[in-house]
Parts: C-alpha cells; structure tokens; sequence
C-alpha cells in the first residue's frame, strides 16, 4: 500500500506532494513515539522538564535539583508546556515537541529546495531523503535538543533567502530571521550557527559572491539586533541572578570542548554513514567533478556539496566529537543527494558504471534483508516474537513488497522504483516493526527504581544517592534524590535511619564511610534493558538499596 502510495502521487506535476511529504515525514517522526526506553540524553532533558512543573524552576533550571545551566530552556519549555497538557508520565507526549521539530524541518527543507531550484521533484526527493536518513530519525523520535537548534535555523536560513528574493517583505522576514536565529541559540547556544549556518556562508562565497548585500544593511542589522536580543536575554538573566553557580558551569562546559570525547580530526569523515540506508547513494553524490556539469542545477548543487563540506570541516576542528553531533551535516547532504537521485532516475540506463555499479549493489542488499526479515528475525529472536505475531506478520509482508519494489526496480532498469521502495521500507520499519522493540530488549531481572519511590512513601524514609548520578534512574524515580557527596566533602543527614542506593563502583568507598553504621542491604533496582551476562549490561543502570541506621550528624571530608 505504500508503495502504490507513493508510485501515484511522486511525479512533478502532483498538487497533492506536500501533502504527500507531511504524511510520510509524520508517520516516520510520531508514530509509536512512546515504545523506546529513554535514553540518557532524554532522562536529563525530561528531569528539568518535570522540575520546571514541579519546582516552578522556569529561568533557574535545575536537574536533580542543582543548577543547570549547561544548555538554554526553550526546548525544556516546550516538552514541559507538552507535559502539562498531555502529562509529565507520557513518554509520547514528552517527544511530541521533538517530534514536530523534525517535521519541521523536514517540510522547512522542501520548501526551500522548492525556492532555490523551482522543481517539485528534487524539493520532494531531498525532504524525502532527510526524513529517513538514519541519524534524523533518530534526533526527531528522541527528546534531545539537537533537532530544536537545526530546526529553528533552518527556519532562519528560509527566511534569510526570502530576505533578499521579496523585496517587498524584506522587513518581515528580517524579524522572522531574527527570530528564528534566537530560537536556535536558545535551544543549544552558537551550535547551530557555527554548524550549519555558518557552513552555508562560506560555501556561498565559495560558489558565487554575495550580491545586494548594501540594499539589505537596514534588514540586516534588524537581524542582528533581534537575534541577539532573543538569544541572550536568558543568559543575561542567569549572569544576574546566579553568577557563581553560571560561572562554575561554563568553566567546566568550555574545558569538556578540549578534554571530553576528544577525537582525531578525520573522526567525522565517515559522515556519511549518519545517513544509514542512504550511505552508498550519499558517497556517490559528493563525485562532484562528474556530477556538477550532469545534475539539472549545477550552481545549487555546488552551493550543497561545499555547504556539506564546509560543515564537515568545521565540526572536525572541535576537539570534541560525537556521531550526533553530524546531525547538521545530514540537512545539507539530503540537498546534495536529491540532485543524484533525480540524476539517476533520469540517466540511469547511461550512467558511468563506477556510480551504477555501487547503486546496483546498494538495491541489492536492501532487497535481500528485506526478503530475508522472516528468517533472520526468526533466527535471533525466536519465541520472543510470539507477543508480537501481528506486527512480525505486517513487518515481513511489508519489507517483502518494498523489496519486491526495489529489486523489481533494479532488474527493469526503473530506478525510481527502488528509491520508492527504500522509503517504503522505513515507513514499513517504523509503522510495523517499533512495536517489536520489547524483544529485542529482556532483561529478567528488570526493576525499576520507580518501585523504591513507592515503597519509600509507604515507609517515610528519606533516599539519598551516594557518589554517581545516573539520568535514566532519577527520572524514573520521579522526584531528585539529593547526593551525600557535595563538592567532595561527605554529608551525613540528620536523620537517624534513611536510605542510601549505591552504584557497583561506589560500594567499597560507601561501606569504608559507613562502617560505624548498621548497613542493611534491602534490595537491587537493575534498569538495564539487557540481563545480566549481556554485552550491554551496564552497571551505571542497576543500583543496590540500603538501609543505614545511625544517631550521627556530622560533616566530615572522606580519606
């Protein structure tokens, strides 16, 4: 059904391909938003939430009740205005805000691809691309504030390009500009501008030089100083009511620039790779010595592949790297590989072997691991599956008609067939398959710390943590669990008995400083997905509970 879907509507001429590319973009970015676990980065995000409507922390934002001032609040406010609506206790409702920053973004692209080349058809395959690589699925179905900072530029970037094309609007769209620009460092501070912005300025001035840019100085500087004005109006607020705390924080925020995750320059030059099913394709689109004087729009696709290799170079000059920070380069490669698509929809059948030979390979392999789901799943996971037979059933006879599309499409020389049929396929993953994810993930001796905030109610016994925060296990506790470590010095509470969860690392220093106490250890909360044994069982998830019985109150600094 998805691919007949989208065999009738994907052509130039389609009214209906906006309507087409909302569709897709939302069932891939909100359908099942609520099945995965949350993960660390989501845990941290959803705890300032919940203290925002708890605590009324709006401007000093907390986690587990301490300063955090690491990253700006309008995401937080938004999954917390999210959470008063819908509920702080679901998980949908929390990723929802992300959600639609995704979609945004995704429709954001298409309308400005739209803009700059005038063709419906690469505006479509290049919003199509981005919707399904890998990476922004992912930032878009997670609670994690990447996709707010991008979202929000791209916006700015849309209406920076209608700055200087409608004359007319120039003073509006200047204030949306300055808008959307605050937005984004409102969300992650300069990243986005540094990131993605900034890329598209120098590999502007790489392809042609800045024209009309005296007629537009009074917009120009309305930009500035709007964008300013939104973006730094929280931190001058923090700077005022709390200095020390903000200093502390950026000291320490500016230092794990240089020494945390510290990675060799050329880290990031597998990027391509973030784009997951789109990997070969996006690999074959940076032949730009072939492909500039082949693709309809020469000069735009010379403006994507020096944006995407401008962005690329900037992140590598960061000493600190992670795979999600590629998340910017996704957006001007998804640009870069619709020209290649729509060059090899068109040229397929005269396309020099070097780039069809590797597309041929690429449809290929999707074919078969989408023919050989049933098996392989079976294989893996066997009786696991047996709670979810119906979406097994509808994941496999999905895959199965998106690979018959794929495979149909390369043996008849119909590329675009198994470009429908590869997003048919994450369409099929996402509707059929998230549902299956608990099989995946089974670990017997699964309990939640959730479990130790009802008991604790029961008993009225104030729980303390001792030496390591774990995001995931305060959030689903419900409420901060003070630590008994502060700025290295032990502090003993005044109560006589209370509770004390402990990590595996922690356990000798914990019994060394408590060893004149009656120590009861009452029980283990393991909230790994995996159990015990597996490779990703980890001891940060799991702590151990105890009860410590004492008369003492002192303040004393540990050996």
């Amino acid at each position: 059904m998805c691919v007949t879907y989208l065999s009738v509507k994907m052509n130039q001429g389609s009214k209906y391909i906006g309507y087409l590319l909302f569709s897709i973009a939302f069932v891939i970015f909100v359908a099942h938003l609520e099945v995965l676990p949350i993960n660390i980065m989501e845990a941290r995000n959803f705890i300032t939430a919940r203290e925002m409507i708890v605590d009324g922390n709006w401007l000093l934002t907390t986690i587990n009740g301490e300063p955090r001032y690491q990253k700006p609040p309008l995401p937080t406010w938004l999954t917390a205005f999210s959470a008063l609506v819908f509920g702080l206790k679901n998980i949908a409702a929390l990723r929802l805000p992300a959600a639609i920053m995704g979609l945004f973004t995704v429709m954001i692209t298409y309308a400005l691809a739209l803009k700059y080349t005038r063709n419906k058809s690469y505006a479509l395959w290049t919003a199509l691309i981005l919707t399904t690589s890998f990476y922004m699925v992912f930032a878009g179905r997670n609670g994690q504030w990447d996709i707010f900072t991008h979202a929000f530029m791209m916006g700015g970037i849309y209406c920076l390009y209608q700055l200087f094309e409608q004359p007319k609007s120039r003073w509006t769209y200047a204030l949306l500009t300055g808008l959307f620009f605050g937005a984004s460092f409102m969300s992650k501070g300069p990243v986005s501008v540094y990131a993605l912005f900034l890329p598209l300025v120098l590999a502007k001035g790489i392809v042609s030089s800045f024209r009309g840019l005296k007629s537009h100085i009074g917009p120009l500087l309305m930009v500035l100083v709007v964008g300013l004005i939104s973006a730094l109006w929280w931190h001058a607020y923090i700077n005022l009511a709390d200095p020390e705390n903000l200093k502390a924080i950026t000291e320490k925020e500016t230092t794990n620039w240089t020494s945390y995750n510290v990675k060799p320059f050329y880290y990031y030059w597998s990027f391509f790779i973030q784009s997951g099913l789109w990997t070969i394709p996006a690999v074959l689109s940076l032949a730009y010595p072939y492909l500039k004087t082949r693709v309809f729009h020469g000069k735009a696709y010379a403006l994507s592949f020096w944006w995407t290799i401008c962005a690329v170079v900037l992140l590598s000059l960061i000493p600190e790297k992670k795979p999600r920070y590629l998340l910017p380069v996704l957006i001007p490669l998804a640009f870069n590989v619709g020209f290649f698509v729509l060059y090899a929809v068109k040229q397929f059948k005269n396309m020099s072997p070097w780039l069809s030979l590797p597309l041929q390979l690429h449809f290929g392999i999707l074919g078969v691991v989408g023919l050989g789901f049933p098996a392989l799943a079976w294989i893996f996971f066997g009786d696991r599956l047996n709670p979810y037979m119906i979406w097994f059933v509808l994941t496999s006879m999905g895959l199965a008609l998106a690979a018959a599309t794929i495979l149909y499409g390369l043996i008849k020389s119909r590329i675009q067939w198994s470009f429908r049929g590869s997003i048919a396929m994450i369409l099929v993953i996402v509707l059929f398959g998230l549902p299956m994810a608990p099989a995946v993930s089974q670990n017997p001796n699964y309990k939640s710390l959730g479990l130790l905030a009802d008991w604790v109610q029961k008993n009225n016994i104030k729980v303390y943590e001792f030496g390591g925060f774990t995001p995931e296990m305060v959030w689903d506790y419900g409420k901060p669990i003070p630590g008994l470590i502060k700025n290295g010095v032990l502090i003993r509470p005044k109560d006589s008995v209370f509770g004390v969860i402990v990590s595996e690392d922690n356990l000798d220093h914990f019994k060394k400083r408590f060893k004149e106490d009656q120590i009861e250890l009452i029980e283990r909360y393991d909230m790994n997905p995996q159990g015990p044994g597996q490779r990703t069982h980890r001891p940060r998830l799991w702590r151990d509970f105890f009860i410590v019985r004492s008369t003492n109150t002192i303040v004393e600094k540990p050996n």
